[in-house]
């Protein structure tokens, strides 16, 4: 499939001597036509998954009242047991928002995702969200776009440096289709998920932006995605009280991604099945549904209210916690669905209560709480994404009124230093952290990263038995012509490593030549790797020792010796992989 593909674009630029580079823009066209079609067909999953469940496609609020008490807890029950079989039986990346994964593949897999994602991740997360579960359809339609572009970008044997734009590609028509806001989409793909705005990433993203968001268009009209009171500056002192905003928003952020985590540590250490507590998570959200239906799913239609100033101050707030709770709940569990729209309505209820709290303590600025509302959407986003400027434009896009644009660069500047200084990584890069992931360290630790002990170690190193005397040991090191040899017990354990400098200060007593044994000299200290680990942990753990070759082990046990890892060898693996990459690229 993979040469077939080859074939053709070979045939195409050969036929109709095209550029490489106009080919690339008509793939990104391509994957950007994919992705939008993909958000349309999600958002109507979702209608038809929540009308099979409750017999309405509207929002909650408008029928909740007339729903069962058992509907209401056994409706997001049944379907975190459903979201649980998928993820656990088709695909494991399906689980919690889906933009994690992407970034992992985009740093240490040159963008290659598993055709089967996309599929699986339509059906968890539309099943999720049409039960009730409090998750958007954000994460999953970025997951699902940069799947397709990396189904394309494979199926037609793209270069690997531009297979991670075709998976941008796909993130941002994604976005730009839900969100009808091509900008922000482009933005989004370039800010968060491949940190690149040259211009060979840039145009293909803006390409297949534009194709997405002409989809979404045809089918859902010319409308933004939440209905925005219109914004206007009535006392220039406003300008003094949104940095404070600013701050809050960051703090709240920093709440919501300790919470979150710190939930999905909880259930991780309940011992039942993983496929069954998504419906533990769907029990437990039901619970909280029956008497704040305002977290149900995405949660727009509370954000509409809260944007009309149509919500107490102390409600307000009371949401800000009931929605963190939720959503931690539903992703701490196994859940599938993202944390923008959480984000969002997030930072409308603390926006909107900031705005109250004004209102009370300066009653002659006449400030109107759903426009700290608004203001406040971007300013959660920015401070748990760490991307401010995705935040900014996007929240500029919705409302469509420029006026909005100097206190959202305020907050959300403000936001995000406040919530990057209180908590290393956002709420997307501390989920790879934890995985030992860090793609903050650039491209050369991405590859290092990328590349297995196991691809680079040497075979089969020579071993020496504990009770070798000494005299043999001399005798090994000149005829193996190695600098170190490893000691393993009677089951071929290694127990010890042993160096010619352990030997040396009784390398001249030729009376204990026969009564020291390699167990008596041997180094028992030991740091070794295993295969499947990365060469950046090997190289981290030669440097933190300062010595030059690790043990590899393996076996049942993980105690066997089966190679060694020497400095100069990674080293120039990776000289080869760095002038590669160069050359792609190029």
């Amino acid at each position: 499939m993979l040469s077939t593909g080859n074939q053709i674009l070979k045939q195409i630029l050969k036929r109709y001597h095209l550029d490489e580079r106009i080919l690339t823009l008509l793939l990104a066209a391509f994957i950007g036509f994919l992705s939008g079609y993909g958000a349309v067909l999600f958002r109507l999953l979702i209608k038809g998954t929540q009308y099979v469940f409750y017999g309405h496609t509207g929002d909650i609020l408008a029928f909740s009242h007339s729903l069962p008490l058992y509907i209401i807890v056994g409706i997001p029950c049944l379907g975190g047991l459903m979201v649980g079989l998928i993820v656990t039986f088709a695909a494991s990346e399906a689980k919690g928002h889906g933009v994690p994964e992407v970034m992992e593949a985009v740093a240490l897999r040159n963008g290659v995702i598993r055709k089967r994602v996309a599929a699986a991740k339509i059906m968890a997360s539309a099943i999720c969200i049409g039960s009730g579960g409090s998750v958007g359809r954000e994460g999953p339609i970025v997951q699902i776009g940069a799947s397709l572009g990396s189904t394309v970008s494979q199926l037609f044997n793209v270069a690997r440096a531009h297979q991670k734009t075709m998976v941008g590609c796909g993130a941002a028509a994604g976005i730009a289709a839900t969100f009808n806001a091509p900008i922000a989409g482009v933005l989004f793909a370039l800010e968060i998920l491949l940190g690149d705005f040259g211009i060979a990433s840039f145009s293909p993203v803006v390409l297949s932006s534009v194709a997405a968001t002409t989809i979404s268009r045809h089918y859902f009209g010319d409308f933004p995605a939440f209905i925005i009171p219109a914004y206007h500056l009535k006392n220039l002192w406003e300008f003094a009280i949104y940095p404070f905003l600013g701050l809050f928003a960051g703090l709240v952020a920093v709440f919501f991604i300790i919470t979150l985590y710190k939930t999905e540590d909880l259930f991780d250490k309940i011992p039942i099945p993983q496929w069954l507590k998504p419906a533990l998570g769907g029990l437990l959200l039901g619970l909280i549904l029956i008497k704040f239906p305002e977290v149900f799913g995405v949660g727009y239609g509370a954000i509409n209210e809260a944007l009309f100033n149509r919500l107490s101050g102390v409600f307000l707030i009371s949401l800000v916690f009931l929605k963190i709770a939720a959503t931690s709940i539903t992703l701490g569990t196994g859940g599938s669905g993202g944390i923008f729209a959480p984000s969002l309505f997030i930072g409308a209820m603390a926006g909107g209560f900031f705005g109250w709290v004004v209102n009370l303590l300066f009653p002659s600025l006449n400030a109107s709480p759903a426009t700290y509302a608004l203001v406040g959407m971007g300013a959660l986003v920015a401070g748990t994404t760490h991307a401010p400027i995705t935040a900014i434009i996007i929240i500029f896009e919705m409302s469509g009124n420029y006026k909005i644009i100097l206190p959202m660069m305020i907050t959300c500047i403000l936001s995000t230093m406040l919530a990057s200084s209180l908590k290393k990584g956002s709420i997307y890069t501390i989920k790879l952290l934890r995985r030992g992931v860090d793609i903050s360290g650039g491209m050369e630790q991405n590859l290092l990263r990328s590349m297995e002990v196991g691809q680079f170690m040497t075979k089969d190193p020579p071993t020496v038995p504990e009770g070798m005397p000494l005299v043999e040991l001399i005798g090994t090191f000149k005829t193996e012509d190695v600098s170190y040899l490893h000691v393993v017990d009677a089951d071929g354990d290694l127990t010890g490593i042993i160096s010619f400098r352990d030997i040396r200060p009784v390398f001249q007593e030729e009376t204990l030549h026969l009564l020291v044994v390699a167990k008596d000299v041997a180094t028992t200290n030991l740091k070794t790797v295993m295969a499947h680990d990365s060469i950046f942990k090997a190289l981290h753990t030669m440097g933190g020792l300062g010595i030059s070759q690790l043990p590899v082990v393996g076996g049942e046990n993980g105690k066997k010796v089966i190679g060694i890892l020497r400095d100069k060898d990674v080293m120039a693996a990776y000289d080869k992989a760095i002038i590669r990459h160069e050359i792609e690229a190029g």
